[in-house]
């Protein structure tokens, strides 16, 4: 059991590369990835890591050299993501998913010169156009079938062979096997871990704008610490990780596989998230441990194939990225007999700064207390400065030694969010209770204004969630003209299930006060979702917004 002491020490800063050298040297003959069946143990990702950061080296990457990783869920992560900071460089992540201009945005505004990707077409050839554009140097190609068993190889190789992009044999083209310099060891390079830069991660941040949050391996180190206190249960070399979170996503990075490495714990890497192949895994290798979005423990509440798998290994979740439902939360937990509990955090915080006890302390419906280290204050909505007593609703501000070094080439919207003492302003909204515990009621940017109130959509999704029909909800405020704003609920029911908006608003009429009523209600076959599956407004207020105005035109 941590002790309040042990909570609130302070961390060490490490170099991130040290904590995979101590795995190597203390769970070598262990296995640490499993993809598709196929393992590495700590000794092979180990050789691969140095092997490649020597090959690294060889083309120059060190300090201050910024190297692109365009992968989806693969060992090849995992290598490159160990390679790069060990010489030195840093990593900057890139959504496979991202179209061509997005790439480019991002590789310019990063100074990135080295992308490393995968020889599948669909991510390859966007990544060749960014490259001739001439944005690009180098590009590295990491082979498919590296990655996977005997079997599934010469399968892939005989029927997908349309899904291997044709690489060109020229300067601007390495190869992985050219790169990689089996049993070599690179220069040791000397790294400060409170300067030295060890992840460049794109947010839009609080205002909307995509920005490169700079994240040092005091950053990074620390929250992998303040996990480790967070997960004391877990049980060093012995859990399996289900890694279906995208590695690119900052969550995913941290609390799938860089948790991982301190634990000794194997990662079973799934490439995307598709429901049949995620329980397929649970079942294959008996995962243990299981970060995730709310969007994916619903999917498999609700899923009619769930009741065809055992998930009782399941030992703990933690689920981010976006509010986690109460009844999302009491389904899965009986569903599987684990504990699953909120966290919360943000791209500029390495990710995670608060989460519940994994444990029968956590609080349904708070994001729990601040990570081991972390301290946070509310401040008033109105002036950003004013700290409101506590149990009022205010600002979160964080500070910690996981909060990043600033954004990128922008100084400007730096001091936008970071205070003069640190804490930095995240534009949530909530309070702390007697206990320390924090409840998120809505982001600044969304609330509702209605008739001079505060109306929060989070308060309305918590209500219709309650109705046993809804599967998914988003509420979001659209233009009133007597109230100036009102709520606009989307939904979308379960399998099988129907409701009219009638039915609905007479629920609510139980739950919700007349103000916080929606002024409308739309059912939908499916529900808009960022590219780590969490639910996402942006789409549905541009929607709104367009077919507003082509109302006004036709009326004009």
């Amino acid at each position: 059991m941590t002790t309040a002491e042990e909570w609130n020490a302070a961390f060490k800063p490490r170099p991130i590369h040290e904590y995979l050298e101590a795995s190597v040297a203390e769970f070598g003959s262990r296995p640490a990835a499993d993809f598709m069946g196929k393992v590495w143990t700590y000794a092979e990702i180990g050789a691969l890591v140095d092997g490649t950061a020597a090959g690294l080296q060889a083309m120059g990457v060190g300090p201050g050299v910024h190297v692109g990783l365009c992968l989806p869920n693969t060992p090849f992560y995992t290598i490159f993501y160990f390679a790069i900071l060990k010489i030195g460089g840093t990593v900057t992540n890139f959504n496979p998913l991202y179209v061509e201009r997005e790439l480019a945005f991002q590789a310019r505004d990063a100074d990135v010169r080295i992308m490393v990707t995968m020889d599948l077409k669909v991510i390859y050839d966007k990544v060749e156009e960014v490259r001739k554009d001439k944005i690009l140097d180098k590009i590295i190609v990491c082979p498919m079938t590296f990655c996977l068993p005997t079997v599934k190889k010469v399968l892939f190789s005989l029927f997908k062979r349309k899904e291997i992009a044709g690489i060109p044999d020229d300067d601007a083209h390495i190869r992985f096997d050219d790169l990689h310099k089996a049993g070599a060891h690179p220069k040791p390079v000397g790294i400060d871990p409170d300067e030295a830069i060890a992840v460049l991660q794109y947010t839009g941040g609080t205002t909307g704008v995509p920005k490169g949050a700079m994240l040092t391996h005091t950053n990074l180190s620390a929250n992998l610490e303040q996990m480790r206190c967070v997960f004391e249960r877990a049980r060093r070399g012995e859990e399996r990780m289900l890694c279906v979170l995208p590695f690119f996503h900052v969550f995913a990075m941290t609390v799938a596989q860089n948790l991982s490495i301190i634990l000794g714990a194997e990662m079973v890497l799934q490439p995307r998230f598709e429901l049949k192949a995620l329980l397929d895994a649970i079942k294959r290798k008996k995962v243990t441990l299981f970060p995730g979005v709310p969007t994916i423990y619903t999917a498999i509440n609700n899923s009619p194939l769930t009741a065809n798998y055992d998930l009782s290994s399941i030992n703990l979740c933690l689920s981010g990225g976006a509010p986690l439902p109460v009844e999302v939360k009491e389904s899965f937990e009986k569903l599987t007999g684990c504990i699953l509990v909120e966290g919360y955090g943000l791209t500029e915080t390495s990710p995670v700064a608060a989460v519940n006890p994994l444990d029968k302390g956590s609080r349904a419906g708070s994001i729990g207390r601040p990570a081991p280290g972390t301290s946070v204050r509310f401040v008033s909505i109105e002036d950003r400065k004013t700290e409101v007593p506590k149990g009022e609703k205010g600002e979160l501000l964080i500070h910690g030694p996981q909060v990043m070094k600033g954004y990128w080439k922008r100084d400007d919207a730096t001091a936008e969010v970071i205070t003069g003492d640190r804490y930095l302003h995240t534009g949530d909204v909530g309070y702390q209770d007697e206990d320390g515990f924090i409840y998120l009621v809505d982001r600044i940017k969304d609330l509702i204004l209605c008739s001079g109130y505060n109306v929060y959509p989070r308060v309305i999704e918590e209500a219709i969630y309650q109705h046993e029909a809804v599967d998914e909800t988003i509420v979001i405020a659209i233009p009133d003209d007597y109230r100036g704003q009102s709520p606009k609920a989307f939904i979308k029911l379960k399998e099988g299930r129907s409701l009219t908006a009638d039915d609905m608003m007479s629920f609510l009429k139980d739950h919700l006060s007349a103000i916080e009523m929606p002024r409308e209600i739309e059912f939908r076959d499916q529900l808009p979702k960022t590219m780590v599956g969490k639910l996402s407004k942006k789409e549905l207020v541009e929607e709104e917004a367009q077919k507003r105005a082509a109302a006004q035109a036709e009326t004009a």
